[in-house]
C-alpha cells in the first residue's frame, strides 16, 4: 500500500486509500505533515492506539481528544480528518474496542459536515478562500461512504448500543 499522504505544492494532500486500512497501517500516513484542528496531526496515532488499548477510561479519553482535532464542535473537520476515518472504521468493527457505539457516532458526525461547503454556497467568495476547507470535508465524507460495505456486519452485532449507532448512520449515509 502507498503512502496515505502525499506532498503537492508543498502542502500535504490527503490520498484516499485504495483498500481496506488496519491500525496496522498508521506508520504509512505523514502525520506531522498534516494537520487537525490543534495543529500538527502528529499525535492522532497515539490517539488510536489508546482507543484500541483495550482500557475503557483511556479510550473514552482518547477518543474525546480526537474528535476535538478532526471534528471540532460535532461539525468542524479538518486536513487529518478523511485520512482518520478508515482506522476509525477498523476500531469501530474490532469487539475488544471499548466505544464502538461513540466511534460510529463520530463517523455519523464526519459524514454530515457540511459547514464549508454550505457557506460557500451561500458566499461563493469564500470558495477561493476557503477551497481547501471544502474539499477536507468532501473527502471526509468519502472516506466515511467509502467503507460502508461493514454495515450489514456491525448491525448483525448483539451489542444494542452498538446497532443503534449503527442503524443511525446508516441513516445518515443513505441520505
Amino acid at each position: 500500500m502507498r503512502s496515505l499522504t502525499e506532498l503537492r505544492s508543498g502542502a500535504a494532500t490527503v490520498q484516499e486509500p485504495q483498500q481496506a486500512t488496519t491500525l496496522r497501517d498508521v506508520g504509512l500516513v505523514s502525520w506531522g505533515e498534516i494537520e487537525d484542528s490543534s495543529g500538527s496531526a502528529a499525535a492522532i496515532p497515539f490517539l488510536l492506539a489508546a482507543i484500541a488499548s483495550g482500557d475503557e477510561a483511556a479510550a473514552h479519553n482518547a477518543l474525546d481528544r480526537l474528535r476535538h482535532r478532526i471534528c471540532r464542535h460535532g461539525f468542524v473537520v479538518g486536513q487529518a480528518t478523511a485520512v482518520t476515518v478508515p482506522f476509525l472504521w477498523d476500531l469501530a468493527q474490532r469487539p475488544e474496542t471499548p466505544c464502538r457505539a461513540e466511534i460510529l457516532g463520530l463517523l455519523r458526525n464526519i459524514a454530515d459536515a457540511r459547514q464549508w461547503e454550505t457557506t460557500a454556497a451561500a458566499y461563493p467568495k469564500l470558495r477561493r478562500l476557503h477551497g481547501d476547507h471544502i474539499e477536507w470535508e468532501s473527502a471526509a465524507r468519502r472516506a466515511v461512504r467509502a467503507q460502508r460495505g461493514v454495515i450489514p456486519r456491525l448491525l448483525a452485532e448483539r451489542d444494542h448500543e452498538l446497532v443503534d449507532a449503527t442503524k443511525a448512520l446508516a441513516s445518515t449515509l443513505a441520505d
